[in-house]
Parts: structure tokens; C-alpha cells; sequence
């Protein structure tokens, strides 16, 4: 805006969208925020304008650089550092530049989204008796209920019930509220190698220490766990059995038992991250009943969510646990959220006892398969020099590792430059990472189009950031 005087005349809308190549509506919005900034002034008919200065200059800003001080400062209480680095979850939340295809999304395209069961559960939710009354702290007892159900499964011997259940304001929460529940400042906290970003982000913010245990295509390695829990004296771990993030493996079912019975054996709490139950594609054939079903001695916690298969904005999940454990996560949850808003529980409820709801459940595993053949398929006609892990049956996303000699910053930097961001693999890593990994999703995308033409830019970027002769792949359709 330093190249406008004050009063004069910006150019017009049309001419703003031709310069800089984007929407009519990008350019509505940019306006609308420099005129609520006082920078710009619309004047109807006649155009915008650089505003007048008015008003009284502003003051200096403050010194802020005792903060530095007073954040770093230890004490005996809190020998680990608790600086936050929340990148790794924000690549996946900010919402790209317009243009930029959506490699790096962790949530449902719009088109995939059950907009319109949602908006009526939100209706019929707003109606019922009471609805905007504070609810239970623990929840609203349905609510628990049917997450009881959805972890116990179809038989329900062995499996939580209601009471056993705390509704959390989605998975990200109830993971907060279990790692501060279950180890204090200081803590080694066992984890997945590689992992959920930010798993690890809560897990430093709290001041523990996450300590990995390798994964291979069968999940998390029981050897290596056994070792680890020696190693540290470590009494949580944190894994997600199933369609792990971000390989997508499976827990093989040999080792499912062996994982609960070693973490028994050293006195350790299982925290079973269910985040991808719901997101099963088409071929996925029958799942394996989450760990939590079948553990009377309360070695799981468990957590899932409805974000991931709804919306970003249904923030609505549950924690499950047996024992004193239960009394602590829920002193935790109240301390730190009070409640999950009544209306969010009751739209949920209305939302999965409506008959949308598994229609919802089936469109979407048919719509995701597809997206992750075809990404796959492009990667590999395209860009075969990324090799890719086993393609997952659910979830979101494909693992793929780049060549040796790959600079990860260069090569996400030269993706986003040629229009498609993806998601940089070392944040999944709470230790050194043994090579360069990108996490591509497909879930964000509008389609099988989009992909190809997103696939293209990434090779592109490959063709300029991967070490020389690395790159290969035959030329994509313009």
C-alpha cells in the first residue's frame, strides 16, 4: 500500500484480479480486511482509496524481551525446557494460498463433508429440551453410550460402557488430557517413530521427553518396545494401531496382545490413539477391534473422534478408561475444559441416530479408495523416484521417502512455489529421522483431476530440489 498517497484512487477490482491472477472474490475479501484495518476506504460507485492518516500517532511499541527470560527460566519442578513447536500441526490446519492444491490437509474436502446432515442434527439439536443448559461434566450420558458401544463392538463383552466414557472437545483434547494425566514434567513418554506431530507437541508442551520405538509395515515393534520400557523406566505409551499416522500400517494381529501384555508387565498405560476407525476405505474388510475392547485390567486408554469423519468444526470425541486412571483424566478434563458445549453433544447424537449417518460412513470409504489409487498411480508414473510405503486401507494420506541427498526444506519450498503444498515428513520424528519423507494426502482434493495436475507441480518441484538424476518419470498431460 506504500505506493498509494493518502486519497488516492486504488485500481479497480477487475484490474487488481487480472495483475495478480486470482479471484474476484480474493480480491472482495483483501479489501473488505484492509478496509476493517483503517487502511482502505470503499466509497460506493466510486472505487477504493488509500485512507487519510487521522488521529493521534501511535505509541512505541513495549519492550517484550524479558518474556525471553522469564519462558527459558527452569526450575526444579521443571527440568525440561517447554518451548513449543506447533509446526507440524499447523502445516495441516493453515489453509493454503488460492491456487495451491491441498496435499498436506488432514481433514475431509468440503464435497466430502456431510454438510447438509449436519446443518439438520444442528437444527433438530437446538430444539430439544434444554439444549443450551449446562450439560454434565462427563458428557451427555447417550453420547457416552454410543461411544461405548463403537469401542466395545459388536459382542460388548469386555469392552468399556457409558461410565467408563468422558467426552472430550475432539481427539486433539483428549490427548492433552491423557498425556497430562498420565506422566508428569519430565517424563519419558514412549512413541511411535514416526508419529502424529502433534502427539509430540503435547507431549513437550507438558515438559515430558518422547522416547521412539520404531514401526515396520506391521505396526509397532514389540521387541523394541520391551527394550525402550527397560531403557527409561518409561509408564505411557502412546501408538494408534490402527491405519497409523503416517505410515498407515496396521498392528499385526500377533503382536496386538504381545504390546498390551508387555506395557502390563512394566506397569505402563497404554494410550490408544482410534483416530482412523471411521476413515476404513472400500477395501478395507473387517477391522480389528480396537485395543481398549478386550483389556479388563485397564492397561488402554482410549481416545477417537467425529472431526476427522465430519467436519474440522464438530470438535466432539471421547476418552475411555477403567479404573483411578478414569477419576484423574476426569479431574484433568473439568480443570482444564469445564464441558464440551451442549449443542456440539446434542447435534452429534442426532447426527450419528440419524439414517445419514452410515450412509455418510459408506460414501466416503468408497470416495477415498479411489483418491488413493490414483495418487498412487500418478506418483509412481510421475514421480517414481518418491518410493512409496504399502498404500493404507484407511486414512488419509500416502508415506512416501525421498532420495538420499534429498533436501526435505528445498524440496516443500520448490512444491509450494510450483503450486502444491505437501506435508515435510521430519516433524513426525521425535529423534533423528533415517531419511527425507513427504506425508501426501489425498482426503483434502476435490478429485481424481486434481490430483493428476497436483502430482505434475510436485513434479516439478522434484525436477528442481531432488538430488541430480533422481527425478524420472514420464511428462504429465499439460
Amino acid at each position: 500500500m506504500d505506493r498509494y498517497s493518502p486519497g488516492e484512487r486504488l485500481p479497480s477490482s477487475r484490474a487488481l484480479v487480472d495483475r495478480y491472477r486470482v479471484s474476484p472474490v480474493t480480491v472482495s475479501r483483501a479489501l473488505a480486511q484492509l478496509a476493517a484495518e483503517g487502511v482502505v476506504v470503499t466509497r460506493p460507485g466510486a472505487g477504493a482509496y488509500r485512507a487519510e492518516p487521522s488521529g493521534p500517532a501511535k505509541p512505541a511499541p513495549g519492550d517484550t524481551s524479558w518474556q525471553e527470560v522469564a519462558l527459558s527460566a527452569q526450575t526444579a519442578a521443571g527440568p525440561v525446557p517447554r518451548s513449543v513447536d506447533a509446526s507440524g500441526v499447523l502445516v495441516t490446519l493453515a489453509e493454503p494460498p488460492p491456487g495451491v492444491i491441498e496435499f498436506n490437509g488432514g481433514y475431509l474436502h468440503p464435497s466430502l463433508q456431510p454438510e447438509r446432515a449436519l446443518a439438520a442434527a444442528l437444527a433438530r439439536a437446538g430444539r430439544r429440551p434444554g439444549a443450551w443448559n449446562r450439560p454434565p461434566t462427563d458428557g451427555l450420558f447417550e453420547l457416552r453410550a454410543w461411544f461405548a458401544r463403537q469401542i466395545a463392538g459388536p459382542g460388548g463383552e469386555g469392552g468399556p460402557t457409558g461410565a467408563d466414557v468422558l467426552i472430550t472437545a475432539g481427539g486433539q483434547s483428549a490427548l492433552t488430557t491423557a498425556l497430562r494425566a498420565l506422566a508428569p514434567p519430565g517424563a519419558p513418554v514412549l512413541v511411535e517413530s514416526p508419529t502424529y506431530p502433534g502427539m509430540l507437541a503435547v507431549a513437550r508442551a507438558a515438559g515430558q521427553r518422547p522416547v521412539p520405538v520404531p514401526v515396520d509395515a506391521d505396526g509397532l515393534r514389540p521387541e523394541l518396545l520391551a527394550a525402550a520400557l527397560r531403557a527409561t523406566g518409561a509408564r505411557v505409551l502412546v501408538c494408534q494401531p490402527l491405519f497409523q499416522n503416517p505410515t498407515g500400517a496396521v498392528l499385526a494381529r500377533e503382536r496386538r496382545r504381545e504390546v498390551v501384555r508387555i506395557a502390563r508387565e512394566a506397569g505402563a498405560f497404554v494410550v490408544e490413539d482410534d483416530f482412523a476407525r471411521s476413515l476404513a476405505h472400500e477395501d478395507a474388510g473387517a477391522l480389528p477391534s480396537p485395543l481398549a475392547a478386550d483389556d479388563p485390567d485397564g492397561v488402554v486408554v482410549h481416545l477417537r473422534s467425529l472431526t476427522k469423519i465430519t467436519s474440522p468444526s464438530l470438535r466432539v470425541g471421547a476418552l475411555a478408561a477403567r479404573g483411578p486412571v478414569l477419576e484423574r483424566l476426569r479431574a484433568i478434563h473439568v480443570v482444564d475444559q469445564f464441558f464440551v458445549p451442549r449443542p456440539l453433544q446434542e447435534a452429534a447424537l442426532e447426527l450419528v441416530g440419524s439414517p445419514a449417518w452410515p450412509r455418510h460412513l459408506r460414501a466416503v470409504a468408497a470416495a477415498l479408495r479411489p483418491r488413493r489409487d490414483h495418487l498412487a498411480a500418478e506418483l509412481r508414473r510421475q514421480v517414481p523416484a518418491l518410493v512409496q510405503a504399502a498404500a493404507p486401507r484407511g486414512g488419509f494420506h500416502l508415506w512416501v521417502r525421498a532420495p538420499e541427498g534429498t533436501d526435505e526444506a528445498a524440496l516443500t519450498g520448490a512444491a509450494l512455489r510450483a503450486g502444491v503444498a505437501v506435508t515435510p515428513g521430519r516433524p513426525y520424528f521425535c529423534a533423528e529421522p533415517p531419511a527425507v519423507h513427504l506425508r501426501l494426502g489425498f482426503a483434502a482434493t476435490a478429485g481424481t483431476a486434481e490430483i493428476t495436475e497436483g502430482v505434475r507441480r510436485l513434479r516439478t518441484a522434484c525436477a528442481q530440489a531432488l538430488p541430480h538424476g533422481a527425478g524420472g518419470g514420464e511428462p504429465a498431460p499439460a
